[in-house]
């Protein structure tokens, strides 16, 4: 077949090929060759920010986070059953110590009062004392029963002695002398009765004084006054209902100072003491409160190992509230030398925790052992010097990587 095709086909081909060869347009093969050839540019050092590890000296603290509390709260209620006629408090009123919270309808203790006095008169009246006065001993050889008494047994003494004097000499019969003799016994004894009846009679004037004071004293109980100074976080009563002895009529609380429970770790209780400064803050306030420890338990919770404490807030002005959720730091030691750089300079990887520092232009990693976290800074404990150029965000940055320090 080859040799029956024209003349004229081969020809073509033959221009085709020359013509290709004499094309400017490298081949493809002939373009790899040449890209491999040319020699690459160096890549510029990069740019990065840096921050300089400082040691500054911070005091050691304990942070926890717990609940205030009021210092006392108690459950006022009437010592005395009646009616309430007034109720002078009411939710979040504040009071002073011996302000009137409510009263009792004291009309049936004024007459209690006045009774009383009656029959305390009456007993003095029997003593022969004035009807007012404080004076309540007596002397019982000069009231009037036993003066009395006395003068029956001088006489029946007499008697007695008359009649042994004429039975001697043979005057009378021995029946007379008999019954002189039992007169001087009976007279005897009614002296001694006399006596008797002054003691009982002090006895009772004593019983009706303390009468008296008991009456004065439930009528002084009808009105209910705050036992320190605070506020009012319940009202349990209203006006014109009758209440039972020891039936709540308030709830106060103590607000100045407020108590601080913390529960501190096992592992770091042994460095609280009672003393010590506690700084706080509270949910919305930025503000940061001053403390210290006043009470230690004696106990570790075995249920989560802490140990918990309580300390004192001041707040006269009553900014803090009961109950509210508190981050508190304890300081448990003076200042100490420490350095710390910022969280996102921190690199994290298989639990190796590390900071990229640059040194002599390059990229060097440092592996840290990190303390305490405050807000967005953290402490390192140990691989870090001071001076050094800490980089501030990592990123994808490699060890031995040239980069240019920016402060």
């Amino acid at each position: 077949m080859i040799c029956r095709m024209p003349r004229a086909w081969f020809a073509l081909l033959a221009v085709l090929v020359a013509a290709a060869g004499c094309s400017g347009e490298p081949t493809a093969s002939a373009s790899a060759a040449a890209s491999t050839e040319k020699p690459t540019a160096a890549s510029a050092p990069r740019p990065v920010k840096v921050f300089q590890a400082v040691e500054a000296r911070v005091p050691r603290t304990v942070t926890s986070t717990g609940a205030l509390a009021a210092d006392d709260t108690v459950v006022l209620g009437v010592k005395v059953p009646g009616r309430l006629v007034e109720q002078a408090v009411d939710l979040g009123t504040r009071v002073r110590k011996g302000q009137v919270i409510a009263r009792i309808d004291q009309t049936d203790y004024r007459l209690r009062v006045e009774q009383a006095e009656a029959a305390l008169q009456q007993a003095r009246a029997r003593l022969g004392l004035a009807l007012t006065g404080t004076d309540e001993q007596v002397d019982p050889e000069k009231t009037s029963i036993v003066r009395q008494a006395r003068a029956v047994l001088d006489e029946a003494r007499l008697a007695r002695e008359r009649s042994a004097k004429l039975l001697e000499q043979n005057l009378i019969a021995r029946a007379q002398d008999d019954t002189a003799q039992a007169n001087l016994g009976v007279a005897e004894a009614r002296y001694h009765d006399a006596l008797e009846e002054v003691r009982n009679r002090q006895a009772t004037l004593t019983q009706r004084r303390s009468e008296l004071e008991l009456a004065r004293q439930q009528l002084t109980d009808t009105v209910l006054v705050s036992p320190f100074d605070g506020a009012v976080s319940a009202r349990q009563a209203a006006v014109g209902e009758y209440l039972a002895a020891g039936a709540p009529v308030a709830t106060l609380v103590r607000t100045h100072p407020l108590r601080l429970r913390l529960p501190v770790p096992e592992r770091e209780a042994t460095g609280v003491r009672v003393g010590q400064a506690v700084r706080l803050t509270v949910e919305g306030d930025t503000t940061a409160y001053q403390g210290r420890v006043v009470r230690l338990s004696p106990i570790v919770q075995e249920q989560n190992r802490t140990l918990m404490i309580e300390a004192e807030v001041p707040n006269a002005n009553a900014v803090l509230k009961p109950g509210a959720f508190a981050r508190a730091d304890i300081v448990t030691e003076g200042s100490q030398p420490v350095i710390r750089v910022p969280a996102a300079s921190l690199v994290t990887f298989a639990g190796v925790e590390k900071v990229l520092v640059v040194r002599q232009g390059k990229i060097v990693e440092v592996r840290v052992t990190t303390g305490r976290r405050a807000n967005d800074t953290i402490e390192i404990v140990a691989g870090l010097k001071p001076g050094e150029s800490v980089v501030l965000q990592p990123g994808n940055l490699a060890p031995g990587q040239a980069v240019t320090a920016e402060r």
